[in-house]
């Protein structure tokens, strides 16, 4: 029987003649102190031993990498567990060092002695086997944190190596180890968050006096005025003039959702689609000309920015969701709840979907039309966000034709470099009930901020609303 068990210094095949691909990390610690509380992380390391950007420390307050290749899970009180998909790991990336850590262990004087039982297990994530499992830290003393092992590459493979060495000075100086930035010092970050509060405050003074607003020509003379100030310090001047882009700083004290739902609501107010109740849905092509824009982030932050649309237009606050290739999945709605890790968890690391095959949009389509037509009858409007990078197939133009006396409108969204032949003939294609489809190109959506992006987004809604409502589609 193969021993599972490594000695500290070992160093050990992970995929070379095993064939693992996705790697689970499980970390197991006991304590018999209350106020004890411990943090898995680990660090994406380039060829020289450093974290390139903060963005490659991962840990429960960014448990996704922006390629979605590791992620961060809380088991219970004693067990956290990193799930890495080691095939996936961009090039650039040369270790991965595992840790855990105690938090605020230097101000609150706990140490690692205080932990026993300090285990860590490799497992194939695809058959549950667990390959090695190491037992560290009864050499562990007073420090606060501890590298349990990395992983690195070797001649094309992927190693593992147990070090389970302890470290002094806690996460900061482990951190700052790997070469990120520490936090500022708690002095200096109360008074950076008193400023941020206070242009926050600006931000939901001016929403509010947006919104207490009921005369509609109003509203529109307010959105001239918005449309000529650039910057927030500008709000004092007038009450009636809105923010046309909030610092970045202030998502530091409002979630990046919540600011994203204000932008929305700006958005509302100049179509005078505020008293307008939607269902909205998004398509999302994940063909193999995508796989890029998946594993970049991209996805996950169209994703987020979408749903803040869906939080403003529909009563649930949730958006649902499809993906097609050749094939399609409809998917489970995604809410603020689940957002953070919404593209890796029901996309990236679900097996049951088809991904990065070829174009073949009509089926995809046709099961919306059936959400939201037979199984989920209704007569709220429906808001459809298809987002496309090109190859469209042309029966499409035939949905769409056929959808045209249906209470959905299709908003075409293409991205990156393509022609776009068919998407753009959508626009001026004649015989149907009424127009029920635009198309916007975004040739990298990613730069593109989020006031731009909902005004074009919603531009053509509003007329469609009224061409469905003159025509009793609506």
């Amino acid at each position: 029987m193969r021993d599972l068990q490594l000695l500290k210094g070992q160093k050990v095949d992970i995929t070379k003649g095993k064939g693992v691909r996705d790697l689970t990390i499980r970390l197991r610690w006991n304590t018999e102190h209350a106020g004890i509380s411990v943090d898995a992380a680990v660090f994406l390391l380039s060829g020289q031993n450093r974290c390139e950007r903060d963005e490659d420390f991962i840990f429960y307050g960014n448990p996704v990498s922006r390629d979605g290749t590791v992620s961060h899970t809380t088991e219970g009180e004693n067990e956290e567990r990193l799930l890495i998909s080691l095939s996936g790991i961009p090039e650039h990336y040369a270790r991965i060092a595992v840790t855990l850590t105690i938090y605020e262990g230097e101000q609150q004087n706990l140490r690692m002695k205080e932990l026993s039982g300090l285990q860590l297990s490799l497992m194939d994530r695809k058959n549950g086997e667990e390959l090695y499992r190491f037992d560290y830290g009864t050499d562990l003393s007073d420090e606060t944190a501890v590298v349990a092992g990395e992983l690195y590459r070797h001649q094309g493979e992927w190693k593992f190596s147990a070090v389970g060495s302890g470290f002094n000075g806690g996460l900061a100086a482990l951190c700052k180890s790997y070469g990120l930035e520490v936090e500022p010092e708690a002095g200096n970050e109360a008074a950076a968050t008193a400023e941020l509060v206070e242009k926050t405050e600006k931000i939901e003074k001016v929403l509010e006096a947006a919104e207490g607003e009921v005369d509609k020509v109003e509203k529109a003379e307010k959105v001239e005025e918005v449309e000529k100030v650039g910057n927030v310090e500008n709000v004092e001047k007038s009450e009636t003039i809105l923010p046309q882009t909030a610092p970045a700083a202030v998502v530091n004290v409002l979630s990046s959702i919540d600011l994203r739902k204000k932008i929305v609501g700006f958005t509302l107010v100049k179509k005078q689609l505020t008293d307008v109740k939607a269902r909205v849905g998004i398509v999302l092509d994940i063909t193999g000309s995508m796989r890029n824009l998946y594993s970049s982030g991209v996805v996950q932050e169209v994703v987020e920015r979408i749903l803040a649309v869906a939080c403003q237009l529909d009563d649930n606050g949730s958006l649902d969701v499809w993906v097609y290739d050749t094939e399609f999945s409809r998917l489970p709605p995604v809410t603020e709840r689940d957002l953070g890790s919404y593209v890796f968890n029901h996309i990236m690391n679900n097996d049951s979907i088809h991904k990065f095959g070829r174009n073949n949009e009509p089926p995809v389509m046709e099961d919306v039309i059936q959400k939201y037509t037979r199984e989920e009858k209704d007569t709220t409007p429906v808001f459809i966000i298809f987002i496309n990078d090109g190859g469209v197939v042309k029966p499409t133009k035939k949905v769409i034709m056929a959808a045209s006396a249906l209470p959905i409108f299709w908003q075409f969204v293409g991205i990156g470099d393509s022609d776009f032949e068919v998407l753009k003939q959508l626009d001026t294609m004649g015989g149907r009930l009424v127009d029920n489809a635009n198309f916007i190109h975004l040739d990298r959506i990613e730069e593109v901020n989020d006031e731009q992006l909902y005004d074009q987004l919603l531009n053509e809604f509003p007329q469609w609303l009224k061409a469905a409502k003159e025509n009793r589609i609506l």
